[in-house]
């Protein structure tokens, strides 16, 4: 127990000098704090103050460095804008392209201040200068002796030989397309509401790709003139060189419209090679902008086409029944590119509200027009070809074949050539007969217009039939006039059989043309076999009546006959 009572005396001692230790420990502590406490109050101004000449340090040194700046861009500008106004030089258009950019390049990454004015009044200075480059490389390339046609067209769907126009010189292309890809990417309203110059570059632009349609419409007519008149005078000089006064007797009559049709083809592949290349070339490739430019571009070429197509038909009315050939040729030729152009027109009207038609023809449609004045010309030309060969029954040549010659009419060849050439034109033709109406070219013969069922689509066949029947029945009904009319019957029945089998060997038996006999329907080939049997008839009865009568008679019946001086002698 003594022992242990040391123990905890001894632990109470060492307890009490470790409390004594501890509070000189804390007084000790406490002396350390109010000295810091006093040195921070000390030392707490000379941190702010250094903090402050720190910040003015910075600020000088950004001061100095934004002097070192605009002193830089000042002499930068300078060069810069000695070059754009200088404008693009040979061999050098990269570099001011460079320079456009590295203009705009500023202006993106600056606030706007006067500097920026400036900068944007260079770039756009420099790109008007590259819409004048642009404008004179189109106009040398639109300029000049028009190129002459070469090879065959391969955008032709009708005619394998129709020739095409270069439409731009490859070297030109070269340098142009570049130029137009940076055209493209300068700044505009809609791209860079922002950019200063955006307005002004879109103007210029604008104006640019105006020149082009204009250069091109008129390069274009230009290029396609000198064939226009050529194949006008072709159709002017077809059909003069046969023989008579009919006219129908020279196939190149539609030989000359198929070239009109060649002339047409040619200038839609001329126009659909020029909307390729205004959709390459254009400056400002919206497409709306492109389809009112196209528009533009059309109207000389449109132009050209109407005037020629007028001058034709205004040849044509000057003698419907000879040259209607060539006005179905040339009705079938539009009729089979009517579809061409109509795609062509919806690339020229595709233009929407911030676009105009006006310009271009507010949406017309001149082929379609001109086959309404071609097919109104034509529709004329059947119920004139009928009447002609009525008429022609009573010209003298005529009145003297049935009277003494015997032989074989001007309009009985005249119509048998009509016949021929009707299959070479069987669609327009058809499509004509189809609007006049069946029986409409009788007109003025009584007939009752409208009557019976009309016919329409897919009725082809059936009214080109009926047309050649009635222009065979009308040929008839002429030469048995004329051969009921004649006063030496002999010779009538030789001219009637001549006739009719003229009509006969050269419609069904040997035809020139082999499609003829595929539009003479069954009825009219009995009406030739039936007037052929019939004029064989009257030819054997007025050349051997008389002989054969003769010949039959009783021979007291003759000796009595004779010594009364009533028997027929030759």
């Amino acid at each position: 127990m003594e022992d242990e009572s040391a123990e905890i005396e001894l632990l109470e001692q060492n307890l009490q000098k470790t409390h004594q230790i501890s509070k000189r420990m804390i007084s000790v502590l406490e002396s350390f704090d109010t000295r810091l406490a006093k040195l921070e109050k000390s030392i707490l101004p000379l941190y702010t103050s250094a903090q402050v000449l720190n910040k003015r340090t910075n600020n000088i040194d950004q001061t100095l460095a934004k002097i070192d700046e605009v002193a830089s861009n000042q002499e930068n500008l300078v060069v810069e804008e000695a070059l754009i106004l200088r404008g693009p030089q040979p061999g050098q258009l990269d570099e001011y392209k460079n320079a456009l950019e590295r203009l705009n390049a500023l202006i993106a990454f600056k606030a706007s201040n006067q500097t920026d004015t400036e900068t944007a009044h260079l770039v756009e200075t420099g790109s008007k200068k590259l819409t004048q480059l642009y404008t004179k490389l189109v106009a040398e390339g639109s300029s000049g002796a028009p190129p002459t046609p070469v090879g065959g067209s391969t955008n032709s769907y009708l005619y394998d030989d129709v020739p095409t126009l270069l439409p731009f010189p490859a070297a030109l292309l070269a340098n142009l397309r570049p130029l137009v890809s940076f055209l493209r990417t300068l700044p505009l309203p809609a791209t860079h509401p922002s950019h200063p110059a955006a307005a002004g570059i879109y103007e210029a632009l604008g104006e640019a790709q105006k020149g082009y349609a204009d250069m091109r419409g008129s390069w274009s007519k230009k290029c396609l003139e000198g064939q226009a008149k050529r194949v006008v005078d072709r159709c002017v000089n077809a059909g003069s060189g046969g023989s008579g006064d009919s006219g129908y007797e020279n196939v190149d009559e539609i030989g000359a419209g198929k070239e009109f049709g060649k002339w047409v083809d040619l200038m839609l592949s001329v126009a659909e090679d020029e909307y390729n290349l205004l959709t390459d070339l254009a400056p400002l490739p919206n497409h709306k902008l492109v389809a009112t430019a196209y528009s533009s571009l059309l109207v000389p070429i449109v132009g050209l086409f109407t005037s020629t197509l007028s001058s034709l038909v205004a040849h044509i009315k000057k003698a419907i029944h000879k040259r209607a050939f060539l006005a179905l040729s040339t009705y079938d030729a539009l009729l089979k590119l009517q579809p061409r152009w109509e795609s062509l027109l919806h690339l020229r009207d595709n233009v929407g509200d911030s676009g105009s038609v006006s310009s271009g023809g507010g949406g017309s449609n001149e082929i379609k027009e001109g086959l309404h004045s071609l097919r109104a010309v034509c529709l004329r030309s059947f119920p004139e070809f009928v009447a002609h060969i009525k008429l022609s029954g009573s010209a003298k040549s005529v009145v003297n074949a049935a009277e003494y010659t015997g032989e074989v009419t001007e309009f009985t060849q005249a119509s048998v050539e009509y016949l021929e050439k009707l299959p070479l034109v069987r669609d327009a033709v058809c499509s004509a007969l189809l609007s006049l109406g069946d029986g409409n070219w009788k007109m003025g013969e009584g007939v009752q217009v409208g009557k019976g069922a009309k016919l329409g689509e897919g009725d082809e066949q059936l009214i080109l039939e009926h047309y050649v029947h009635d222009v065979i029945n009308t040929t008839i009904s002429a030469l048995n006039t004329l051969a009921k009319g004649s006063r030496r019957a002999p010779v009538a029945g030789t001219f009637l059989l001549n006739n009719i089998y003229y009509l006969n060997a050269h419609i069904l038996q040997a035809p020139k043309n082999v499609m003829l006999p595929g539009c003479v329907a069954r009825p009219t080939q009995e009406l030739l076999a039936h007037n052929q049997r019939t004029a064989k008839a009257g030819y054997f009865d007025s050349n051997f009546g008389l002989l054969m009568q003769a010949l039959a008679d009783d021979p007291k019946e003759v000796s009595a006959k004779r010594k009364r001086g009533s028997l027929y002698t030759v």
